[in-house]
């Protein structure tokens, strides 16, 4: 998938424990899993924004764009 999570990144910038973050987001820990690991289809806005505040961060912080490999092998 083109976009990559760096959730993680920022976990370990801020020293936050994934269940502390789902926790203070609201969501569940698994949920954040999902999303932590690059498996989810989709983010709502509101998530994202309760991400960023707790992280104290931006979106592009979270998410990035990675072009895809189309290199023939």
């Amino acid at each position: 998938m083109p976009i990559a999570v760096d959730i993680d990144v920022m976990l370990a910038r801020r020293k936050v424990s994934v269940g502390e973050l789902a926790e203070r987001v609201g969501i569940t820990s698994a949920n954040l899993a999902v999303l932590k690991n690059g498996r989810a289809k989709a983010v709502r806005f509101a998530t994202l924004a309760a991400l960023c505040e707790v992280l104290d961060c931006q979106p592009g912080d979270l998410l990035r764009w990675e072009a895809e490999d189309t290199a023939d092998e």
